[in-house]
């Protein structure tokens, strides 16, 4: 599409010579939810491409944002004089991860039952994740609101909730070895029940005090946070550590191993001076607009890193897409912009800024992925959502070896 493509030899290569390597300790997946996918995958028929399952479960966390932001764009409704948010929406909220989360644990088996595993499954499974990154936090901020969980500690949150998942892809990136974290599953489960019990018990709940006179956004983000620190982050470091000291890994030299690490944290830097300095608090005005932003421009960082971690090639230091956030940031957090005018920036017009850009973003990370998808479909002579019905070649079954 326009000319442009996102993928080089080096790329292309790479994945042709792709295995898949994962382990999986955790408790949950490993006796009770694998045991059960491989159950319900018996039930599909097998024309059904596992990328449908991935892409279908990924449109239940959109419907969920979609829904939410229409009865509560602000964060206001967990304010009880201001509750607008009908019952029933939790409950189909809460369903919707549940679909998102049980179509993303028999994606893969689904793929080895059909004989189309595959490099394209992987990146197409993973990137959509990296996206969902930044949607589903986004639920539980409806449960307490902006009053109880201003703006800026939703930003905190789902700055968590980005560095949890980038880890593990840095992990893999230094390793070989996808670790599959085993709190995911317990948090797939948390929420969806605790949008459940919104459901039957009512969003005041979650306005509640707890022991310490801790608010419920209290105890979310303690547990979101602490967990990270205390069951991710260490193991993260160990395994890298391990890799190293076993010469299973990459062995790349400091710098290169910590180089998926700059744009994370050149993205990180500049949304912070924008949240922080903005000349019109511009996170209070817009937050579900910027965490989509966030969202979006943190996705393509992510699914940039995924493509160098698989095809065994050296990831990007810095994300083209940042040079649009810094001008933005300059424009808004400095004083230029009333030099050049001859007045301080408007509220709107930071708004339309912020709307604008990332509109912008949005399209350039959907191109970005439908070039991935379209470049390697055509590589490996496969469509992204429809079983194969012909012979393949040698060289395309050893590029499509290893399941996701």
């Amino acid at each position: 599409m326009l000319g442009v493509k996102y993928l080089t030899e080096a790329h292309l290569k790479g994945f042709e010579k792709y295995k898949y390597n994962s382990i999986d300790i955790g408790f949950l997946s490993v006796y009770v939810m694998h045991p059960f996918w491989n159950k319900c995958v018996e039930f599909l028929p097998m024309w059904l491409a596992p990328n449908i399952l991935t892409f279908v479960g990924f449109l239940m966390t959109v419907v969920n944002f979609l829904l939410l932001s229409y009865y509560d764009w602000d964060f206001e409704a967990a304010n009880p004089a201001e509750n607008t948010v009908p019952r029933w929406v939790w409950s189909v909220a809460a369903l919707n991860i549940l679909i998102y989360y049980n179509l993303d644990g028999m994606d893969g088996k689904q793929a080895r039952r059909t004989g189309t595993s595959g490099p394209l499954g992987e990146l197409f499974d993973h990137g959509l994740d990296s996206y969902s990154a930044v949607l589903i936090p986004i639920y539980m901020f409806s449960l307490f609101g902006s009053d109880d969980l201003p703006p800026i500690r939703m930003f905190f949150v789902i700055w968590n909730v980005f560095l949890n998942f980038y880890l593990t892809h840095v992990e893999k990136y230094n390793t070989g070895v996808m670790f599959l974290p085993w709190g995911y599953d317990f948090t797939m489960w948390g929420v969806s029940i605790t949008l459940f019990l919104t459901t039957v018990i009512g969003p005041g709940i979650w306005r509640a005090r707890t022991i310490f006179n801790l608010s419920m956004a209290n105890v979310f983000e303690i547990i979101l946070i602490g967990s990270g620190i205390v069951t991710s982050h260490p193991i993260i470091i160990k395994n890298i550590y391990m890799s190293y000291k076993n010469k299973t890994g990459k062995m790349r030299p400091f710098l290169e191993a910590v180089r998926p690490m700059f744009p994370f944290l050149w993205l990180f830097f500049f949304t912070t001076i924008w949240a922080f300095y903005s000349r019109n608090n511009v996170l209070s005005l817009e937050p579900r607009i910027m965490f989509i932003l966030f969202g979006t421009l943190f996705s393509n960082i992510a699914c940039r890193l995924i493509v160098a971690q698989m095809s065994d090639t050296r990831c990007d230091g810095f994300n083209i897409l940042m040079w649009p956030l810094v001008a933005t940031v300059a424009v808004s957090c400095f004083p230029w912009y009333e030099q050049v005018m001859g007045s301080e920036i408007e509220a709107n017009v930071e708004r339309w800024i912020v709307q604008g850009l990332t509109i912008f973003v949005t399209i350039a990370h959907l191109h970005y992925g439908h070039g991935l998808v379209r470049e390697m479909c055509s590589h490996f002579k496969i469509r992204c959502f429809k079983v194969r019905d012909r012979p393949v070649t040698t060289a395309v079954r050893k590029g499509l070896k290893h399941a996701e």
